[in-house]
């Protein structure tokens, strides 16, 4: 009997070895499945993004995970993961500046099929050299959202203090003051609470005053300073505009659904459902709020009843002035990521801007002007 078990051992052994072989690294000679992580931007269409992941795994059997850093914290969930088991292997850049913070986990993408589509390439961002750093993947245009439904209201009302009876006359601060002022006065009349949304003073959700808003008397100061953008950074601002900065800031606080007192709580959120309830007539977002203002419960905004106003502040020669439109939302592949999850990340890129499926879901679902 012992002699037996004592030839069988051996046997036993290379089956033990066998099945430790097969379940310690996924069978042997399995291939590693490659996952992409992408580090989103966009609260507002994180789930838009989630349900275009699955769509991807369906066709491709390559998993791509989703992540979104909430709020105003983009930057920091960046460096936040970078380091971690969690790090993205596509993230965004957000022009020059955020190049100068990520340079050293920036791919070049001059080779990759997703630069070769671009429509203009001028518009990439470029590192050192000819490097190809980011991709911009989203065109997008702000200013001020109307909803017609309650402006033509306004429109048709006999006691009306102003002569105006479109809002294709509306090209001036000036205009746009008097206008706004009126329609004020007959709230009550028009079923709202105020001309403008609540005005987001909330820290982390005033982006649209600091950034947006400020950009117009900036550009303006630029302007007429003659600033050569490419030739190094700006080392002084003037804020020769601050007037007409204040201008229409005074005219959203004036004009608004609440008290300026109760700003400092207010969330961008909180302005798109006064927007999307027909609280308000009037909020300064951009083209990508449609989505923000159609997921409102209750949303009463048809989408054929949206329009757009520049920002008027008061500048000399805005009556020819449009809507501010360019793209500060470049996309880049993570070069500290393996050779195999670069790969799968350009194709997910080419596959999410090229493929019927991909580019529904870029136009229909998240909304993008791409």
């Amino acid at each position: 009997m012992k002699r037996k078990l004592i030839r069988v051992c051996p046997l036993l052994l290379l089956l033990m070895l066998a099945l430790s072989c097969f379940y310690g690294c996924g069978g042997c000679g399995a291939k590693k499945e490659i996952t992409v992580r992408y580090l989103n931007f966009k609260p507002e269409i994180a789930e838009k993004y989630k349900a275009l992941a699955e769509e991807y795994y369906k066709e491709t059997g390559v998993r791509v995970i989703i992540d979104t850093a909430a709020s105003g914290t983009y930057e920091q969930t960046l460096a936040a993961k970078m380091s971690t088991s969690e790090r993205p292997t596509i993230f965004q850049l957000n022009g020059p500046i955020g190049y100068q913070s990520w340079k050293d986990y920036c791919s070049d993408m001059s080779k990759t099929q997703l630069y070769g589509i671009l429509n203009d390439q001028s518009l990439a961002l470029r590192g050192d050299g000819d490097a190809v750093v980011g991709i911009p993947y989203v065109v997008e245009g702000y200013g001020i959202l109307y909803n017609r439904a309650i402006t033509d209201k306004y429109f048709a009302l006999k006691n009306r203090a102003t002569s105006f009876s479109s809002m294709d006359e509306i090209n001036s601060f000036e205009k746009l003051k008097a206008w706004t002022e009126d329609m004020q006065a007959h709230r009550a009349e028009l079923g709202i609470e105020g001309v403008f949304a609540a005005t987001s003073l909330k820290s982390g959700e005033d982006w649209r005053w600091h950034t947006h808003l400020f950009n117009v008397p900036l550009s303006q100061e630029f302007d007429e300073e003659e600033v050569d953008l490419t030739s190094g950074p700006v080392k002084e601002i003037l804020f020769s505009g601050e007037g007409e900065f204040r201008n229409l800031f005074d005219l959203y606080l004036n004009n608004s659904t609440v008290a300026p007192t109760m700003l400092g709580t207010k969330t961008v959120s909180d302005s798109m459902a006064e927007f999307a309830l027909e609280k308000c007539a009037m909020v300064q977002n951009g083209n990508w709020a449609w989505e923000q203002i159609r997921s409102v419960s209750g949303n009463r905004v048809r989408a054929e009843n949206l329009g757009f106003l520049p920002l008027y502040t008061g500048a000399k020669g805005e009556e020819a002035q449009g809507l501010c439109i360019g793209t500060e939302n470049y996309i880049t592949i993570n070069s500290k990521a393996s050779k195999e999850e670069r790969e799968a990340a350009e194709n997910f890129l080419y596959w999410l801007f090229s493929s019927e499926t991909g580019k529904r879901y870029v136009t229909r679902e998240l909304g993008f002007i791409a």
